[in-house]
């Protein structure tokens, strides 16, 4: 019995305009698939993200050309159409990660399991998941999070005043902080900011420097007092063992490192080699958040605030605790219930 493919696209408004260093942008689009077989149904996703030269149109593109290939897959497991799919979307990390969603909440459902059960993961490790507070002015910025209580923030910095925005917000909350400049320091600015940074409470730094300035990120290591966390310098499983004496930990997005298989390969790899690890988002909906969900008892940091900080969604599951936890479900594949097909 052949798989079943079926997709369509999405644009789904923020609730404040998402500002960060490089971009800013008041929707998020991106596309949603389904795969049925046997009489399953497994659902993923991925957003498009200019940085990374992904559109929605690309990742359409991509599958209607190739869409008889994906569905004629002789599906018994994930990780084995994973290593199909990498090989025949070799270019779009994103789409090959749409895919290995559905697969995987695809197969969960069959063994009528979540996936964290498949895993045996401990549920009770789940880190809180961080709220992102997007540049703008220092009374916007305040007034988010005013209007979103929550345990722990990550502040988008990377801009002229950004520590001034931070101290800030500092006087509001004793809750900790995170900062991401996603590229948008000099060494120099770095060098100056971060120190004033751990003194404001803030535990951690995302990204400091371009994604491509190592020698930068050599100096930097070797003086940080905040543990550095790469992001867009991590992008896919190679890039684990280059973030190696240069950065403290790094942040895992399934979007940019094409799925829940290659994901958790990478983690292991960074515990290995002893790096903190981060999983992040890409603002998915809750299909995507539900997957990063599923491994989060893995994470030391987690940052999946997308149906946070989404107006609509594709589906409903995603939930929180009173300490920013994700409530994991006991439902098979993904826990969701998806409305989008």
């Amino acid at each position: 019995m052949p798989l079943k493919l079926e997709y369509h696209s999405y644009n789904l408004p923020f609730e404040f305009p998402f500002k960060i260093s490089k971009a800013e942008k008041s929707h998020q689009p991106g596309l949603a698939v389904s795969l049925s077989f046997m009489g399953f149904k497994g659902y993923g996703e991925a957003p498009a993200i200019s940085y990374y030269n992904i559109t929605v149109e690309k990742m359409l593109a991509d599958l209607e050309k190739k869409k008889r290939l994906v569905e004629q897959f002789a599906f018994s497991d994930p990780e084995r159409y994973w290593h199909y799919l990498h090989h025949l979307f070799h270019e779009n990390n994103f789409l090959v990660c749409a895919l290995d969603m559905a697969g995987w909440d695809l197969y969960g459902k069959m063994k009528r399991k979540p996936l964290h059960q498949l895993w045996q993961l401990d549920k009770s490790t789940v880190p809180a998941t961080d709220y992102t507070i997007g540049i703008d002015t220092m009374d916007n910025m305040l007034a988010k999070m005013k209007k979103k209580p929550w345990p722990v923030y990550k502040v988008k910095v990377g801009v002229d005043g950004d520590v001034e925005r931070v101290a800030a917000l500092r006087k509001e909350t004793d809750a900790p902080f995170r900062v991401d400049a996603n590229g948008g320091w000099s060494l120099e600015e770095a060098l100056e900011k971060i120190p004033q940074l751990a003194q404001l409470g803030v535990e951690l730094v995302e990204q400091p420097l371009a994604k491509d300035d190592w020698e930068g990120m050599k100096k930097l290591f070797s003086t940080s007092p905040l543990p550095l966390i790469a992001d867009e310098s991590c992008v896919e499983e190679e890039d684990v063992e280059k973030c190696v004496g240069y950065f403290h930990g790094i942040n895992i997005k399934l979007t940019k490192c094409s799925g829940i298989t290659p994901a958790r390969r990478m983690i292991s790899d960074a515990r290995e080699k002893e790096l903190k690890v981060m999983i992040g988002c890409m603002n998915e909906t809750s299909i995507g958040s539900a997957a990063i969900a599923q491994l989060a008892p893995l994470a030391d940091y987690l940052d999946m605030d997308g149906t946070l900080l989404l107006t609509e969604d594709l589906g409903s599951g995603i939930s929180f605790d009173g300490a920013g936890k994700v409530i994991l479900s006991d439902k098979p594949g993904l826990g969701i219930e998806v409305s989008a097909f």
